[in-house]
């Protein structure tokens, strides 16, 4: 119908028969994230952080035997804290924003300026100092304390603008000695119970061994203990995590880690491999999703083979997966990573999966966080798995932008599985948390797939584990809101930092090929779990209700109560029997941003003092005659309270009658200023006095004191009651005066009017 020759458009795309294809040819480079050819994105910092020109890399390598926990002796030693007090400092960072910063703007290799060295300067070839560093990708140590000759004390720096959130640790060391037995303390790790009382030892890098032997990072440590520290700030309990060590060789340069590090750079490097790989990345797009508050990219990755028709691409059901949320928990990238290993891959099962889903896969959800070293939250201070129903696009981007896409997902097609990866911080194994539903038709269909992928990897996963109890306090969280929006299988995927306890992998550590065979593994339980033949569903589905229902009579027979499951025992709500076990800190949110906190305080700090500056309006005359009316009373009440004081006041107003001779035949229209309530209180407070006019003058005071000053200036009107102008003429002490409750004109002195004031003192001199 459509003939091509015809076509202005050269957007459409045409099959080898030359038939018209309606869907339009992709943009070129118009959402690349960066070209193939070109170079990374370079990480972008705080600009209050200080990095290193230094580029770090760790090789991969798998041990060749199984790595066993730590076996406790019961003679491990528990070192008190010194500090700086009785110590060295060797190592300190000065410039590293804390609690009541914020987060402003962020540039390549952070701070301006030249980059300090912040180790102790060595004296000679026999100073056995240790050199820390930490100001690379993910690095956080905060300070280093040498208390002995081989021993020391870190303190981590917390996560970026908060003073929390201290478990992942990630430093270097150098200038080591071979023969030495060091011993290191971490002494303000914050969480009471940690997967150290059980085994987890931490791990090592030595680039000697890297380089010579091919050997990474490796499980190291005796004399392990986790304990409470000894000093009480009074605010916050503080951990201590102490081990020794020996290192291989002198002069080398090793690292320590909580676990094993997987950087911002790491995950560049991957996805350009996939780019600049031509098979790859006909399936694979690689998209920009979103810039974070700190500028970094955050990649989208749409994984599926091309549809043959546009019929067969709208049946393709989808699955959503994300991982490091949590910056800390490297643990997740390594799970991705084995699973984008595999889907990538030419296996078929790797093509069949292509072929029915659209994988839209989020590798790195907090790249801020990962770069800075943090634990667990973003530059905005906060843990971006509670602000999944965030409306605050500029302050969390990377999960606005991660709920907006699947919600536009949702629209076109069904959303089969969304799975977030974490890591465990307190528990062995790896395990699910997922959401359970109400819904009698779909009742313990959300717990197919983790039964699935439990009996798929029988040494790691552990079902018992998991757990499907929807919390308050996880409302905000990723499985909750996408469970929500109506993604039944929605899960967060729970990685230990130690290892597992399960089968011949029974108290042994896990390596990143463990981690990364769980990503397959998940492929592999995908393809189970929509296999047209259903019979794998329905013998999982059939197993946990049986598992379910001796879980319901274990409970009654704790609580003492018979069991009758006959009957309607599926209408027991699940919630009731399953226990409230979190790996994580429990939060429904933390708040807003740190950064809008502090920008709302400054703008109420502004609107504050422009207040105090504001100027009072103007007063109508009227205003002012009764301001000056009532500061006149005030004047009155304070100074006749004082006139028992002064004695003397009296005899100095008998000595000048010839002021007051006028004032008998004052003008009764002077009076007209007269307050009855000024009367009132005189009279209360004057009780008992009285003014006899024809033997003491009246007291007056003039209205216009310049005027009376120009019209008779041999006299002086004065308020002070303590001394004259006239040094010669002091007021001479008599008797108390009888003031008289009632005023008395004044005289007419041109236009001045004059009024009588009793108790306001007047001195006049000849």
């Amino acid at each position: 119908m459509l003939a091509s020759p015809l076509l202005k458009s050269r957007q459409l795309l045409h099959d080898e028969f030359g038939e018209v294809n309606p869907c339009l040819r992709e943009p070129r480079d118009l959402f690349a994230a960066f070209s193939s050819s070109g170079p990374l994105q370079a990480p972008r910092w705080p600009i209050e952080c200080e990095v290193i020109k230094e580029n770090l890399h760790h090789i991969e390598w798998v041990p060749p035997q199984p790595e066993y926990f730590y076996q406790p002796t019961g003679n491990e030693k528990l070192p008190e804290i010194v500090g700086e007090d009785k110590g060295t400092v060797v190592y300190q960072l000065d410039s590293v924003p804390t609690e009541g910063s914020y987060f402003t703007s962020s540039r390549v290799g952070g701070k301006r300026g030249i980059i300090r060295e912040l180790a102790v300067t060595l004296q000679g070839p026999e100073d056995n100092t240790l050199l820390f560093e930490s100001r690379f990708e993910s690095g956080n140590l905060q300070k280093a304390v040498r208390v002995d000759t081989y021993e020391y004390e870190l303190t981590l720096r917390t996560d970026l603008y908060t003073n929390k959130h201290t478990q992942w640790f990630y430093f270097r060391v150098q200038n080591t000695r071979k023969d030495a037995t060091y011993r290191f303390t971490i002494v303000n790790l914050l969480k009471p119970k940690s997967l150290y009382t059980i085994g987890m030892k931490p791990l090592m890098y030595s680039q000697l061994d890297a380089s010579t032997h091919n050997i990474g990072w490796r499980r190291e440590g005796n004399e392990i203990r986790y304990y409470k520290n000894n000093r009480d700030n009074g605010q916050q309990l503080f951990y201590c995590l102490t081990w020794t060590i020996q290192f291989p060789h002198d002069q080398d340069t090793c690292f320590f880690a909580h676990f094993y590090p997987y950087t911002y750079t790491d995950l560049q490097c991957y996805l350009l491999s996939v780019m600049n790989n031509p098979v790859q990345s006909q399936f694979c797009k690689l998209r920009t999703l979103c810039r974070s508050l700190g500028g970094n990219t955050v990649y989208l990755l749409t994984i599926t083979n091309p549809a043959r028709t546009p019929q067969e691409a709208a049946a393709k059901k989808a699955v959503v997966l994300s991982a490091r949320v949590h910056p800390g928990e490297s643990n997740g990238s390594w799970i991705m990573k084995g699973f984008l290993d595999f889907i990538l891959s030419n296996s078929p099962d790797a093509q069949l999966l292509r072929d029915i889903f659209v994988f839209k896969v989020v590798p790195m959800l907090n790249p801020d966080g990962v770069i800075v070293g943090n634990y667990r939250c973003s530059l905005a201070g906060r843990d971006l798995n509670r602000h999944y129903k965030t409306i605050l696009k500029e302050s969390f981007p990377c999960i606005w932008y991660t709920r907006n896409m699947i919600k536009r997902l949702l629209e076109e097609r069904e959303v089969l599985l969304y799975c977030d990866f974490h890591g465990h911080s307190r528990k062995n194994n790896i395990f699910l948390y997922g959401c359970g539903s109400s819904d009698r038709k779909h009742w313990l269909h959300e717990r197919v797939f983790p039964l699935m992928l439990s009996k798929n990897a029988p040494d790691k996963f552990s079902f018992h584990s998991c757990n499907f109890k929807v919390q308050k306090c996880k409302e905000g969280t990723g499985r909750v809101v996408m469970w929500r929006m109506g993604i039944l299988n929605s899960y967060t995927m729970e990685s230990t930092f130690g290892g597992s306890t399960l089968g011949n992998k029974r108290d042994t550590h896990f390596t990143t090929e463990d981690l990364k065979s769980l990503g397959y593994h998940v492929c592999d339980t995908l393809l189970d779990f929509c296999d047209p033949d259903r019979t794998k569903f329905m013998q999982c589905l059939a197993e946990l209700k049986e598992l379910l229902q001796q879980e319901i009579r274990k409970k009654f027979n704790e609580l003492g109560q018979d069991t009758d499951l006959e009957g309607s025992w599926s209408d027991i709500s699940l919630s009731d029997i399953e226990s409230s076990t979190s790996g994580s800190d429990s939060s429904l949110s933390d708040g807003l941003p740190l950064h809008l906190l502090n920008i709302a305080h400054e703008v109420n700090q502004k609107k504050k003092m422009y207040k105090k500056k504001k100027k009072k309006p103007l007063q109508t005359r009227k205003q002012r005659n009764e301001q000056y009316q009532k500061n006149n009373l005030m004047r009155e009440l304070k100074l006749t309270e004082d006139v028992p004081e002064r004695a003397g006041f009296a005899s100095t107003l008998q000595k000048q009658p010839t002021f007051f001779r006028n004032s008998e035949n004052a003008s009764s229209s002077t009076m007209r200023n007269d307050k009855p309530r000024l009367n009132e209180v005189l009279r209360g407070r004057d009780k008992g006095t009285s003014l006899d006019p024809s033997k003491m003058a009246s007291l007056i005071l003039t209205k216009n004191t310049e005027r009376m000053q120009t019209e008779k200036p041999g006299f002086t009107v004065s308020c002070s009651p303590k001394r004259s102008t006239n040094p010669s003429q002091e007021p001479v002490p008599d008797r108390k005066p009888n003031w008289s409750r009632n005023r008395y004109p004044a005289t007419k002195r041109g236009r001045a009017t004059m009024t009588v004031y009793p108790s306001l003192h007047i001195y006049t001199y000849p």
